[in-house]
């Protein structure tokens, strides 16, 4: 980490008041977490859900802080702090200064599908030929993002950033915290439709990237999204598109050719055929690769170089990770869910699976009255992929199998578990050698307990 900026600069960035600190000390890290504090460390005592970083000022002084960032009305003696209105918003203002240190590029990818892969596809591209930077894992939130920003160093040419969302005015924030000059948004699907009320309002929030998005900046878009591709032409910014089925996209797939372990396609760049290669399979990295290659057309990365990239991407250990398990094949991919990567999931599942296909989903979480109607519809996606059994594990996942028999499902090879606990019970007698299995489920009903009991039977 290479800081610049002292406490005075910190305090005027989070409009904050500094006490019993001297305001030319030089900062040296930033922490939200006391037990990672050293000698010259801010610690920003940040309010959360199971505890207060307030409790824990004094342990990080101890601990070598230089100052601590905390909310105004404390009685905080006559320890180092600096006082702000707001210890959340302070953690993004300082983000903010230190990212202004450094001149980079940076890269900023958004949707409610695939963030993730097409932001780790797109760093698979740029380091090809720069010294890229990129989020770590899923750390895309109003804490994740600055955490990510503050391992920024002067080495670094391109920062490639996933920002999140749950609710309008987030990536507002996020996007003037990175001040993009080029936005990627991937879809707009079903993700966080409780909080929103629409897909009309999620995309209103997506849009909010253009708010830190540089004036000569480029937006590059998924062309074959139904709500995205009404975008062409009503924006004020650069705007290019990438596609599969909509012939009118600035950049498009060409005979996509499926495989158990990899997806190849063509398209045309600069009067000249390419084939593409990505060794996982699933049409859904069709897309991310298209982002990644206009990314990589943007900052002049060779084409050769840029399919090099593509090739050489994976994807993380809970994103649609194929593991062979000796009796059977197992797809973990149970970071998130929605119905638009459960789709992407049973695609994997189809193109992967040498014999019988079984998928074990589970709850949809945050779809609020919405839930039941996306479930079932879930349901006739399992139908329509030719699954050979369903295995559904939750109080909304049932709806799954709902939708599923509805649709024309075998009966006798659909299975429903009230939880985890009861599945396990079963899961022996169902599973059989050579199946492939998708185990897929949100984030919070913890499907890698059934991973983790797969691999033990």
């Amino acid at each position: 980490m290479e800081w610049r900026l002292t406490l005075k600069q910190i305090a005027a960035a989070c409009g904050g008041t500094l006490k019993n600190c001297s305001e030319d000390e030089i900062v040296k890290s930033v922490s939200k977490d006391s037990r990672s504090v050293s000698d010259g460390t801010v610690f920003v005592a940040l309010r959360g859900t199971r505890t207060n970083g307030h409790r824990f000022i004094r342990q990080a002084v101890e601990s070598g802080a230089v100052c601590c960032v905390a909310e105004r009305g404390g009685d905080y003696g006559n320890m180092p702090v600096l006082e702000v209105d707001d210890c959340m918003a302070a953690l993004g203002a300082i983000a903010a200064a230190y990212r202004d240190c450094f001149d980079v590029s940076v890269v900023a990818v958004t949707g409610s599908v695939g963030k993730t892969g097409t932001k780790d596809m797109i760093s698979s591209v740029l380091c090809q030929k720069f010294k890229t930077h990129k989020t770590k894992g899923n750390f895309n939130n109003e804490i994740g993002l600055p955490l990510t920003v503050f391992d920024l160093t002067s080495d670094d040419d391109i920062m490639v950033l996933e920002l999140g969302m749950s609710a309008r005015g987030e990536i507002s924030r996020l996007t003037k915290i990175a001040q993009p000059d080029t936005a990627v948004i991937t879809n707009i699907g079903h993700s966080h439709i409780e909080k929103l009320g629409s897909r009309e309002n999620i995309m209103k929030a997506k849009l909010e990237i253009l708010e830190g998005l540089s004036p000569d900046g480029e937006l590059i878009l998924n062309g074959d999204d139904d709500m995205l591709s009404t975008l062409d032409g009503v924006l004020d910014c650069e705007t290019v598109f990438y596609g599969i089925e909509n012939d009118s996209c600035d950049l498009s797939a060409r005979n996509v050719r499926q495989y158990s372990d990899s997806i190849d396609f063509d398209i045309n760049f600069d009067g000249k055929k390419w084939t593409v290669t990505v060794n996982v399979p699933g049409i859904h990295h069709v897309y991310n690769a298209l982002a990644a290659i206009l990314v990589g057309i943007r900052y002049n990365v060779p084409m050769e170089k840029i399919i090099k990239g593509i090739k050489e991407f994976t994807p993380g250990e809970m994103r649609q990770n194929i593991t062979e398990r000796g009796r059977f094949t197992v797809i973990k991919d149970y970071y998130n869910a929605s119905p638009e990567s459960m789709r992407s999931g049973l695609d994997v599942l189809v193109s992967a699976a040498t014999g019988r296909k079984v998928a074990i989903l589970g709850d949809m979480l945050e779809m609020g009255s919405f839930s039941r109607e996306l479930h079932r519809d879930v349901g006739g996606e399992v139908f329509s992929h030719g699954v050979d059994c369903l295995v559904t594990i939750g109080e909304n996942a049932k709806y799954i199998a709902e939708g599923a028999v509805e649709s024309g499902f075998d009966v006798s090879e659909t299975y429903v578990f009230e939880n985890k606990a009861a599945a396990k019970e079963k899961l022996p007698e169902i599973i059989k050698d050579g199946d492939c299995i998708l185990i897929k489920a949100s984030r919070g009903m913890a499907f890698e307990e059934i991973d983790e009991f797969l691999s033990n039977i």
